[in-house]
């Protein structure tokens, strides 16, 4: 890799807020700036470029046009980021993947619904190789910085194994269940600094789940904690139902 590496990033299905995110991180550590070359950002330039080292892609692929694209970009780059919960986790879109597509799609476009090409939603990984994953919806901006910085000394991505009950506790947070709400946070895997628990909210999962979560557990206690099934299901769903859903056709054999 080059003294100063050239870097872009993409977009496929999402809202862009990661790379929104990004330009924040940029404008509080504009030294970042000073040993990267960004060669296409779409949300902060206007000039393309097709050489380049390093590759974040946010969004999910959501529609058959986007594969080949995501494997050139493969091709031309070095290493290849998932950035945020659509491109780590298929995200909020994959929420589509329980129901009927053709029904999902009438529902959105109407009896526009045969114009736009799309199929079940995956992350990224599904597509191409990835070499790293930063989770999160949207990233966390310190955790990019740390991790943009690894990419440039050569060393690996470290995002944690543990929940976010860790950072919780670390935080000396009450757990929101003491205040009556409800929270994936033991299933859930940190990095974000607990940041809803501790603005007190339940955590949602946009982080992906932690090696060998106990999901079994975690459905009993939101189950007496007034959830039914239904309100359980969709709870672990918001950005979690690839995952789950990966795990159910596991346990299907």
């Amino acid at each position: 890799m080059s003294a100063k590496p050239k870097v872009a990033f993409f977009d496929f299905t999402s809202c862009e807020g990661c790379q929104l995110t990004v330009i924040d991180s940029l404008q509080t550590h504009p030294e970042i700036l000073d040993v990267i070359d960004i060669v296409c950002f779409r949300e902060a330039m206007s000039e393309k470029g097709d050489d380049y080292q390093i590759a974040f892609i946010e969004g999910s692929c959501t529609r058959p046009s986007d594969e080949p694209v995501m494997k050139a970009i493969r091709d031309r780059a070095e290493l290849v980021v998932a950035l945020g919960a659509c491109a780590h986790l298929g995200g909020i879109n994959a929420i589509r993947n329980r129901f009927d597509l053709d029904d999902v799609r009438q529902y959105v476009y109407g009896d526009k619904a045969e114009w736009y090409e799309t199929y079940q939603a995956r992350p990224i990984k599904d597509v191409i190789p990835i070499d790293a994953v930063l989770p999160g919806c949207p990233i966390d901006r310190r955790e990019f910085v740390a991790a943009l910085k690894a990419l440039l000394q050569g060393r690996a991505i470290q995002i944690p194994d543990y929940p976010v009950c860790v950072e919780c506790k670390l935080k000396e947070n009450i757990c929101v269940y003491l205040r009556g709400k409800t929270c994936l946070g033991p299933i859930t895997r940190a990095g974000c600094d607990a940041i809803c628990p501790t603005y007190g909210d339940g955590c949602e999962g946009c982080r992906g789940l932690i090696p060998d979560p106990n999901i079994d557990s975690l459905k009993q206690i939101l189950s007496e904690h007034g959830l039914n099934p239904e309100e359980t299901l969709a709870k672990m769903t918001l950005f979690l139902n690839y995952q789950t859903m990966e795990r159910e056709a596991v346990d299907d054999g």
